[in-house]
């Protein structure tokens, strides 16, 4: 064995190359995707609190005037996404990819923490809904750059036959965020006594994503950074100038998953709760059940995407799948078919709305050149996110409280659906490849 081993030839300088590189792009795929879901869990973990929240924070003879008031800070915290993306974007089309990231976790970082020890308004009075607020607004500052920046980072580091898989990592971190999330709010809910999770258990899914949120931090300090080579400056005034129709087609783009998510996963709890008048568990594990089915049918379908020769196909099976479905769907939650069997339909329903996010997001990517890319693609995860994802749990909530009519989830998504559809159909199809004219500047 040792002389046959002996007679093996010796790994060539160009396997060894090889060897390191991969090794290299492994390292910030995993820098990227974990520190993004890092980030995503940190902003989005106020959404399992926000009924505990409202009534410490905004306390009102209203319980819904309470909820409302928490929702409506939930949303606040979108305010600052735009001007975040165009901070932490134009620094990471500047400095490289790296410095984006990095300073989106740390900020991140320092408003969940703000959050976690706010003292309530019995305790300061008014000044504690401030502190929520200025939290949420910073969080919403360091997550405007963080999607964008992020799925840049994989769509630059995968060949154009792997674009929508690796970038599908990034949408499965945050499916994987939003599961932790609602884990700890499960475990806390079902371990601790209704007057501990008011009086403090409320702070620990916070509390641990300030702990996690150093963890994030190193593995960005610690990732290679992305050297800016293109030969044009980024501006801003000049991304908005060339590229305006792609930066409203692609805020349009971007209602049907931002609903989708925001509805499905984050508000669902308070839905099946305060309108359907589940067990509290039971909402909880709706967002579990979802975030894993999209964790895994993210990465599956992407890989199909991957094998098509247009990126839109899947797009509009997805969607238009979706606009048939969600009033079956919501149709049968309202009729009460049982506890099981809506954990299933919010689940599938859940899958079958996100699932081709990759393909959407990879389509986007293609049609910025590398020196615009981080920039635009922030700009409009965060107008998109902003327009129809900020504020729809609280309007929403509001239009059931007015309406009585628990309905009104179905035609938002129906209506988002729609937007996303007609966007999709305008969007330029590049076939995976970039113009001629982008191409030089990468």
């Amino acid at each position: 064995m040792q002389g046959s081993a002996a007679l093996l030839p010796a790994p060539s300088p160009a396997m060894k190359l090889l060897a390191r590189t991969r090794a290299h792009k492994k390292r910030i795929v995993w820098a990227a995707s974990i520190g993004n879901g890092l980030v995503t869990y940190d902003f989005t973990v106020y959404s399992f609190s926000a009924v505990i929240i409202g009534k410490l924070f905004f306390p009102s003879d209203s319980a819904l005037a309470s909820l409302l008031m928490a929702l409506l800070t939930f949303g606040a915290g979108f305010a600052m996404r735009p001007i975040g993306a165009l901070f932490i974007g134009n620094l990471a089309d500047r400095k490289g990819r790296k410095a984006g990231l990095t300073l989106s976790i740390v900020l991140m970082t320092l408003a969940t923490g703000m959050i976690a020890f706010a003292p309530t308004y019995n305790s300061i009075g008014v000044a504690s809904m401030l502190l929520i607020v200025c939290g949420r607004l910073l969080q919403g500052f360091a997550a405007g750059g963080e999607i964008g920046v992020s799925s840049v980072v994989l769509m630059e580091l995968a060949a154009k036959g792997r674009r929508c898989y690796v970038v599908s990592w990034r949408s499965a971190s945050q499916a994987a965020a939003a599961l932790a999330g609602a884990l700890v709010g499960a475990c806390t809910t079902a371990i601790m006594t209704p007057e501990a999770l008011h009086q403090w258990g409320w702070r620990i899914p916070f509390i641990l994503g300030m702990l996690i949120g150093p963890v994030g931090w190193y593995i960005r300090r610690n990732m290679e950074n992305t050297p800016m080579k293109s030969p044009h400056r980024s501006s801003v005034k000049a991304m908005l100038a060339q590229h305006a129709r792609t930066l409203g087609l692609g805020i349009l783009l971007m209602a049907a998953p931002t609903a989708g998510i925001y509805l499905m996963v984050y508000y669902m709890p308070i839905y099946l709760v305060g309108t359907l008048h589940m067990l509290p568990m039971v909402s909880l594990l709706s967002a579990c059940l979802s975030s894993t089915l999209i964790f895994i049918g993210v990465p599956l379908l992407a890989r199909v995407a991957d094998r098509q020769r247009l990126r839109k196909p899947i797009q509009y099976a997805t969607i238009i799948s979706s606009i048939v479905l969600v009033y079956p769907a919501f149709f049968l939650l309202t009729r009460g078919i049982g506890q099981v069997y809506s954990l299933l339909v919010i689940g599938g329903y859940s899958a079958l709305v996100l699932c081709g996010n990759a393909a959407t997001t990879v389509m986007i990517l293609e049609a910025f050149p590398r020196h615009h890319r981080a920039t635009g693609v922030s700009m409009i995860y965060s107008l998109g996110t902003t327009t129809f994802g900020a504020f729809c749990p609280f309007i929403v909530a509001w239009l059931i409280g007015v309406t009585g009519n628990p309905m009104v989830p179905a035609w938002y998504l129906l209506a988002a659906l729609c937007i996303s559809l007609f966007a999709l159909v305008q969007f330029p199809g590049n076939q995976g490849q970039l113009p001629a004219n982008h191409a030089r500047a990468l």
